[in-house]
């Protein structure tokens, strides 16, 4: 029986905001203040009699999007949405199980965050996880009372009920990661322990209704058979068909675009990025010379990167392409700025500024297209969840100014960044544009520490051009998730044929990562370290001494500024 603490959700939810943050061509909030259509979510995520969903309500986590991502991983359909999102918004997408996330938050504080009445209501198989686990003990009639200590990090997992499904193909002991400061004091009636750890007697709890708790979480990497569970969860438990596929999305998606564009004319800012390439191509695809694609040259591109694009694009593709060199006013806006915060609202601002100048000369346009990306929220403005917290804004969020009236046209906006390289695949797109290396939008700027100067960005391309000739010989490019060159507002003192020379320091920077959320520095070989090192000092004369950036995400973030 579900108790008073249960939350019925407001009528008003909250729209998931969704930016790219490594493509240049993102509106979404000059259409969202002028009162541009924005396509409902439960209309363009998945369509036909094949529908299905599992349902992510987060709660503040800066995890939720992994859980989204895993269950997508085995080829399930995900929507993460805030946890008030009222029913209405969730019956179109066919869920067939909920999964609660975890948060910051303690249940039995004032006003905390708990699951709406439908949840339970449904009867639908319910997963909760960390916070979500204590959601659903609360409400549910159980009790939940501090911790005496935080619990993080590696913890064994031992199974008491080896025979549930949820444990399907399960070790009877595994590696778990644990994050929590709450502790379940009393399970709710009618649940049992199904698995335990030395400090958590009830890590894993179920009933006989299809409702199970986690304390750990199963969507990180430090729990290796996690995706195993989550996957007995949508396909033994919730009963899903896995019908989400990458042939069909395109198909579908050049329907839905077809139809919405009709005979109308659609502009995108093109970058030669992986999304907004996508996008590109997808759109052409559907509605062919309706598309016109502007590529702003900002001056705060790497080396030959402009060529490439208009040569892929314009020459290969056959697309409409306009071409516009603002270097010159682009640096020119970023003289004498120094804070990261700053340079990329300039740039946003610069860059609506240029694109509006060009669209207008177009004609009458109905449609701005976009590579914009589900995994978005949690580094800017979050309307996901108040919990989220702002680590930096990115180019596109904030600082642009609201003139535009155009209707948005967003085919990746359910997408994460492994299913757009898919489906640049099943477009036939070049490898190197399916595989590029995510690239910010505001560019070489925010590589570049201090002021923006075109000496420094000049040095920056030279030492940035010779890391990727090696990074790309050695056969380590697709293995990492990005790999870039920083030169720094620091100059220190060296020795080059008997000279001394007062030089910059280059920093080097080379990760690996599955999701974004989380990195890791790459132990790339010393050799091959030692090569890139010496042909930059010796090719770049500006520089005398390289570093090798070797701490993690968190507690750094990937780019420097």
């Amino acid at each position: 029986m579900v108790n008073e603490n249960l939350k019925t959700a407001p009528d008003d939810s909250h729209r998931i905001a969704t930016t790219d943050d490594i493509e240049v061509s993102t509106y979404l909030e000059i259409a969202k203040e002028m009162g541009g259509e924005q396509p409902a979510a439960t209309e363009e995520a998945v369509s036909g009699a094949e529908r299905e969903a599992i349902i992510v309500l987060d709660f503040g986590s800066q995890y939720s999007l992994l859980i989204a991502r895993r269950v997508r991983e085995c080829q399930v359909y995900c929507e993460l949405l805030p946890h008030d999102t009222p029913w209405e918004k969730i019956v179109p997408l066919n869920p067939k199980g909920f999964i609660l996330s975890g948060g910051p938050a303690s249940v039995y504080a004032p006003d905390a965050p708990l699951a709406p009445a439908y949840v339970y209501e449904s009867h639908l198989p319910v997963l909760g996880i960390c916070y979500g686990m204590q959601v659903i003990t609360k409400q549910l009639g159980g009790q939940v009372t501090p911790g005496t200590k935080r619990e993080y990090g590696h913890a064994i997992l031992h199974l008491s009920e080896v025979d549930s499904p949820l444990f399907t193909a399960l070790p009877d002991s595994t590696p778990v990661w644990m994050s929590h400061g709450d502790k379940i004091e009393e399970m709710p009636p009618d649940f049992s322990t199904l698995a335990y750890t030395e400090n958590s007697p009830f890590a894993v709890i179920g009933n006989g209704s299809g409702i199970f708790g986690l304390q750990f979480h199963p969507e990180v990497a430090h729990t290796p058979e996690g995706k195993t569970i989550l996957r007995n969860f949508v396909y033994r438990i919730c009963g899903c068909r896995g019908n989400w596929k990458m042939g069909n999305f395109v198909s579908e998606s050049m329907d839905r675009i077809k139809e919405q564009v009709g005979s109308g004319k659609v502009i995108l800012a093109l970058s030669g990025g992986v999304d907004s390439s996508v996008v590109a191509t997808l759109i052409h695809r559907a509605v062919g010379d309706q598309l016109t694609c502007i590529f702003v040259n900002n001056g705060l591109l790497r080396r030959e990167e402009a060529e490439r694009t208009l040569k892929v694009f314009q020459t290969n593709l056959g697309m409409n392409i306009i071409y516009v060199d603002a270097t010159d006013r682009f640096l020119d806006r970023l003289k004498g700025v120094i804070d990261p915060e700053q340079k990329r609202k300039i740039i946003g601002e610069e860059f609506i500024r240029v694109f509006e100048e060009e669209a207008s000369k177009i004609g009458k346009v109905n449609f701005l297209a976009q590579g914009t990306l589900y995994p978005d929220v949690i580094e800017s403005v979050s309307s996901i969840s108040t919990a989220s917290a702002k680590i930096k804004s990115h180019h596109n969020v904030g600082g642009l100014p609201a003139k535009m009236t155009l209707n948005l046209l967003e085919p990746l906006r359910y997408l994460f960044k492994d299913e757009v390289r898919q489906v640049g695949a099943e477009l036939g797109l070049p490898e190197e544009i399916v595989w590029r290396q995510p690239f910010p939008g505001p560019g070489l700027a925010i590589r570049c520490v201090g002021e923006v100067t075109k000496e420094k960005l000049e040095i920056l391309r030279g030492a940035d051009f010779i890391l990727m000739n090696e990074i790309k010989k050695a056969k380590y490019y697709r293995q990492l998730w990005q790999s870039f060159c920083v030169i720094t507002d620091v100059k220190s003192v060296g020795v080059m044929g008997d000279y001394r020379t007062y030089s910059y320091l280059i920093a080097i920077r080379a990760v690996t990562s599955d999701d974004v959320m989380t990195a890791d520095w790459a132990r790339l070989p010393y050799d091959l370290l030692a090569r890139i090192s010496n042909r930059i000092v010796n090719v770049v004369p500006e520089v005398n001494r390289v570093v090798y950036d070797i701490t993690s995400k968190p507690p750094s973030t990937i780019e420097w500024e």
